[in-house]
């Protein structure tokens, strides 16, 4: 029996598998109910005792350890070996684990954004905004694929246009430095709406305060932006979509991704037809001299959300790391 496990700032998913991958018990909490990763293993384990296990985290994986970006926790896979009874867990960045967990995925889990032209031994990308920003790489070479994790999406964000410029001094005011993840993320998007705001380019309407106040701002935000019924949603949207995928070029530039690039997360599949039909595709592809070569890069959203769990699974079961 195998437990993975998908550790997000906001949500965490906990997941038997059989040594096919095959699903057989899975659970979903609140990150923050639970003071550390091993009181949430131990109530979904309980009396079972799994024979591997391993966990996608969001945050760097440095010896083993993970200092949490968006929960005030310490991951320590020795630790939680010790409490499963386990000679060791694995224990990797979420992007890595999607990036394992593309090898299980099937046709109908991923919508293409552009087709491109692959290059067969081309490296590969994925992007996740969700909670934060996440970005890793897949170093493809002689018929071997082996992904990497990085921390690109703290990386700094680079503005494409000047109302960009305006929104990047308006986060570096107010929080001191530019993260992309303070943008490219559910609280981003609240950001984006907060600098229209703030800026007088439009106003939040009363009924969609009081929605944000009881329920996901960020989820709010959205709903409102795709069915038109906010015009400032509707702007924060677009900016968003467009800022997604600008950053997203950037990052198959640094990796050099003429494999594909992966759009994974828990914002991109719901905001599928914005990505679609939106500025997602036109900020990609708008990088000047070099456009030819962004042309090429298939991209393509992972509709699956479970992709990381299932990549930590993989990765448990033994799946080959290269």
């Amino acid at each position: 029996m195998i437990l993975a496990g998908d550790i997000g700032g906001t949500k965490s998913n906990l997941a038997f598998f059989n040594e096919e991958l095959d699903l057989v018990a899975a659970q979903t909490w609140h990150s923050r109910q639970f003071p550390n990763l091993e009181a949430m293993v131990e109530q979904f384990v309980g009396g079972s005792k799994p024979d591997r296990a391993a966990f996608g985290v969001a945050g760097p994986v440095l010896e083993g350890v993970c200092k949490t970006t968006n929960l005030p926790w310490v991951v320590d896979s020795r630790e939680i070996a010790r409490k499963l009874g386990l000679p060791s867990v694995g224990l990797l960045n979420d992007l890595e684990a999607t990036a394992y967990g593309l090898k299980v995925l099937k046709p109908r889990d991923l919508s293409v954004i552009n087709e491109g032209h692959p290059l067969p031994e081309g490296n590969q990308a994925v992007i996740a905004a969700g909670t934060g920003l996440g970005e890793g790489g897949i170093d493809c070479y002689s018929g071997r694929c082996r992904p990497f994790p990085c921390e690109g999406g703290h990386s700094g964000f680079s503005p494409s246009n000047d109302l960009e410029v305006e929104l990047c001094r308006y986060v570096l005011g107010r929080f001191g430095f530019n993260d992309c993840e303070l943008i490219l993320s559910g609280p981003g998007l609240v950001h984006i709406v907060e600098f229209l705001r703030d800026t007088k380019r439009g106003e939040l309407e009363s009924w969609l305060e009081e929605e944000m106040t009881f329920d996901d701002p960020a989820a709010c935000i959205s709903h409102a932006g795709l069915q038109g019924t906010s015009q400032i949603c509707v702007q924060a949207l677009n900016m968003f979509v467009a800022i997604y995928g600008a950053e997203t070029a950037n990052l198959g530039f640094k990796v050099m991704a003429t494999g594909g690039i992966f759009v994974g997360g828990g914002i991109a599949p719901k905001i599928l037809s914005k990505l679609i039909d939106g500025p997602f595709l036109t900020a990609f592809l708008g990088k000047g001299p070099l456009r030819h070569v962004l042309e090429n890069m298939p991209l393509k959203i992972i509709l699956n959300e479970k992709t990381a769990l299932l990549g930590a699974a993989y990765y448990a079961a033994g799946g080959p790391r290269s």
